[in-house]
């Protein structure tokens, strides 16, 4: 089976797991929208394809934990779409939560998310339960204080942040928490993966920071310009269009160079170079960093 239909077969278990009678009908249809259809759904595929790097030997964990992970990236951007965050009215192409339901069930939708994603991890641990409390451990790392992505959209708040702190909470900390969890799920060490993780979280950032400045809306699904209008921290800020490129392709190539040696290690290197590419496309890449003699 396809890593990405594993994946969508899980959500969709996960999702049905919580609308049992007696659910509020609306808040249920505000976590469907939430979750589906959904993105690329990069996180659960790399918790699946460390997982399966690493000899995956129990599949149901490895699957509670990547769908973990991405009900957790869901309800980061139910919350972030809020009016007290970005206002966004798009999200995915269609209505952010909020814009289809209405504040309060979107605050509530996203809450419940989160809950969902522990639930999910903790009723498919009895094949392996001396592997749980590492694993809620990290999946909790990548999502709270003080380095998770909560941390993360908190420093929005401060008077001062350091782009590297903001960036490596709000976007890098889940990534880590996805590759770590991948390893732990399938009973190995989870230390030599959290590099790969890091790398590839600051490299996601930087390229939703090009993508805001100079990507298309409608290819998106979400408004561009965002960063700017809030005064957000950013690598286009920091480093302007042509160096926030560059420093882009500096971290894929230190995410590829972190991949250990394993039997599964050409496959993440080939899912890197593929989202790298879907991310900040080639053609964007060569028009940017084209600078007259």
């Amino acid at each position: 089976m396809k890593p990405i239909t594993r994946i969508e077969q899980a959500l969709a278990a996960a999702v049905s797991s919580g609308e049992a009678d007696g659910c509020p009908p609306k808040l249920a249809g505000a976590i469907r929208h939430a979750v589906f259809p959904g993105g690329a759904r990069v996180r659960p595929r790399l918790c699946l394809a460390v997982a399966h790097a690493c000899g995956e030997d129990d599949p149901a964990l490895s699957e509670a934990a990547a769908t973990a992970i991405e009900l957790l990236h869901c309800a980061s951007l139910v919350h972030d779409d809020l009016p007290c965050f970005d206002d966004a009215a798009t999200r995915r192409g269609r209505a952010s939560v909020h814009w289809a339901y209405g504040e309060p069930l979107a605050v509530l939708a996203g809450d419940a998310l989160i809950v969902l994603a522990f639930q999910t991890v903790a009723a498919a641990a009895a094949g392996s339960p001396t592997r749980l409390a590492p694993l809620i451990a990290t999946v909790a790392g990548g999502a709270g204080m003080p380095h998770g992505i909560v941390a993360g959209q908190a420093w929005e708040s401060e008077p001062r942040v350091s782009l590297s702190d903001y960036q490596r909470a709000k976007t890098g900390a889940l990534f880590v928490a996805s590759t770590m969890a991948g390893a732990l799920a399938a009973g190995r060490p989870a230390e030599p993966w959290r590099a790969l993780g890091d790398w590839l979280g600051e490299a996601y950032q930087a390229a939703d920071d090009i993508r805001d400045a100079v990507g298309d809306p409608r290819e998106l699904g979400k408004p561009i310009g965002r960063d700017a209008a809030l005064a957000r921290p950013s690598t286009i800020t920091e480093l302007g269009l042509v160096g926030a490129i560059r420093y882009f392709q500096r971290l894929v190539d230190g995410a590829i160079a972190s991949i250990p040696e394993c039997d599964g290690a050409d496959r993440l290197r080939a899912l890197v170079h593929a989202e790298a590419e879907r991310l900040v496309p080639a053609a964007l890449t060569e028009d940017a960093l084209r600078v007259p003699a």
